[in-house]
């Protein structure tokens, strides 16, 4: 028996895609790079990001080398999925000040068709993992882990450390608040902050 399947109809399958690494490894300049070649492509895309993050700006993703993408602040990850529309593709920068409802958030989208950039950084200033970057990097279709290199000896860094002796985890800045370091550096700078 001959089964007459419709090709037209196709489910169209999302993705979760996510880049992770610290400070200074170029996240965002990842997502933006992801983001305008979708646009290139003619696809429907939005951009979120949390409305703490107003760093340089308020309604723009941003990078360190000030390359950006108009974005659209939310102030929880609920309001992504509110907001979403008809995207075909849907940024999210600075996914560590989500809260950890992000992940189900993002696995919906992508349960819904929809290509979802992901970028966050992967452990705080104690090197430990962040917010939800852990619960999202499992659920990922792909995870891209970029590296800054240490300001002390220019080897591969994948830790923000933090300059202040402030304590709380989510502590915005930039250069004059942190650096990135590499795993021979980071135990003894934190030993001189001690």
């Amino acid at each position: 028996m001959f089964i007459e399947r419709d090709l037209n109809h196709k489910k169209k399958v999302g993705t979760i895609e996510v880049v992770a690494g610290s400070m200074f490894s170029g996240k965002t300049e990842e997502l933006i790079r992801r983001l305008k070649r979708a646009k290139i492509a003619k696809q429907k895309v939005d951009i979120y990001k949390p409305a703490i993050d107003v760093r340089y700006s308020e309604d723009e993703v941003v990078s360190h080398d000030e390359n950006s993408i108009r974005s659209t602040p939310v102030e929880n990850s609920a309001n992504i999925l509110l907001l979403s529309g008809d995207a075909d593709v849907i940024g999210i920068d600075e996914a560590q000040f989500f809260d950890k409802g992000l992940i189900e958030v993002v696995v919906k989208l992508a349960n819904m068709g929809i290509r979802v950039i992901v970028a966050g950084l992967d452990m705080d200033f104690k090197g430990v993992p962040f917010g939800p970057i852990p619960g999202l990097m499992a659920v990922a279709d792909d995870v891209t882990k970029v590296h800054a290199i240490c300001v002390r000896c220019g080897c591969i860094a994948q830790f923000s450390h933090r300059l202040s002796e402030k304590e709380q985890v989510v502590l915005l800045g930039e250069k004059d608040i942190y650096e990135p370091l590499c795993r021979g550096c980071y135990p003894g700078a934190n030993k001189k902050n001690d």
